[in-house]
């Protein structure tokens, strides 16, 4: 991921989302992330994540957009900010669908970990998957191999393979980020019995499927597993401006479950989707570091300032920036 770096020159942008937007939305992101990391650390959750919604949602509301929150933080009747179906923007703008996830990253966020994030893609509006709260199985790998590479229904062993013989490596060289969860222990083992490695992470699988764009910074070749759904379109968003390839289908526990499908208007349970399928256009997708990650740095705390570290990406015109900013610190003593 180039800084800056145009991955398809000559593809125009789509109308709807002005290509100033790109910056307003790195701001969001960087208001959500100051706040969570001014809780880093401090090991209550809650706070962190709604410090930083409460954020995210005073910034979106100054946007120049009609946008209307199709990933959130859940539904009205259970959160108050950042609600399924709310209305963020001056409403003088372009209609757009809005996907927000101000603190990806909770618990390592509360513990002070690697790879919590901010998070936040806008596009077109009715172009993104309305992916109720319930899991997703997911399974990605970066840019640059032949299309189909990877099945979500096929075994461990046979995507390692592919990925193997195309990479031109032995399948002892690749890694895969999984989720640490008991839910994965068949998995894991199975990675493991192909020949390959696991990173297991302990929270984040958006920052996860993002680093098999990059496995020479990263080290991680493929991602696979169950996450949240949500957090599933997010990534398919970063995917659909980065490149690489994403199939994922819900996962259900419950008939409760069911039903929420239901309720978001998912007809085929059992669907197999690609990126392109759970973001459809045009797509905005910024992150910004709340803790240090492979790919992003976390917030510093200077005396005088505040420093971030964001990439915001367009899938139109296939542009990934590293927006380095210093924010003055509110928190600073006056001068004389």
């Amino acid at each position: 991921m180039g800084k800056d770096e145009d991955l398809e020159s000559g593809q125009g942008a789509a109308a709807g989302i002005d290509r100033a937007l790109m910056l307003d939305i790195a701001r969001v992101t960087e208001s959500a992330a100051i706040a969570a990391a001014r809780l880093r650390g401090r090991g209550d959750e809650l706070a962190a994540d709604a410090a930083a919604a409460s954020a995210m949602l005073k910034e979106l509301n100054a946007l120049p957009v009609t946008g209307k929150v199709v990933i959130g933080e859940g539904d009205e009747d259970d959160v108050s900010t950042l609600y399924l179906g709310e209305t963020v923007g001056t409403g003088a703008g372009p209609e757009l669908d809005v996907a927000v996830d101000p603190l990806e990253g909770t618990t390592v966020c509360a513990k002070a970990m690697p790879g919590a994030l901010s998070v936040l893609a806008v596009a077109e509006a009715g172009t993104l998957l309305h992916a109720p709260g319930i899991y997703m199985n997911k399974i990605a790998v970066g840019p640059g191999y032949p299309a189909g590479i990877i099945d979500l229904d096929a075994p461990p062993a046979d995507n390692l393979g592919a990925v193997a013989e195309a990479k031109g490596v032995p399948v002892a060289e690749l890694t895969v980020c999984i989720l640490d969860r008991p839910r994965h222990a068949g998995l894991i083992e199975g990675v493991r019995e192909a020949g390959a490695a696991v990173r297991l992470i302990g929270d984040g699988d958006i920052a996860g499927i993002i680093n098999t764009t990059e496995p020479e910074e990263t080290g991680i070749d493929l991602y696979m597993g169950i996450g949240g759904a949500p957090e599933g379109v997010l990534a398919a968003a970063a995917m659909r401006c980065i490149g690489g390839q994403m199939q994922g289908r819900l996962h259900l526990k419950s008939q409760d479950d069911r039903l929420r499908a239901t309720a978001a208007g998912i007809e085929d349970i059992e669907r197999k989707y690609t990126k392109e399928e759970m973001v459809r256009g045009d797509v905005v997708f910024a992150a910004t570091g709340v803790t240090d990650g492979s790919i992003l740095a976390g917030v510093r705390f200077r005396p005088e300032r505040v420093e971030t570290e964001t990439v915001v990406m367009r899938a139109s015109t296939r542009t990934v920036r590293f927006i380095r900013t210093r924010h003055p610190n509110a928190r600073a003593p006056k001068s004389a």
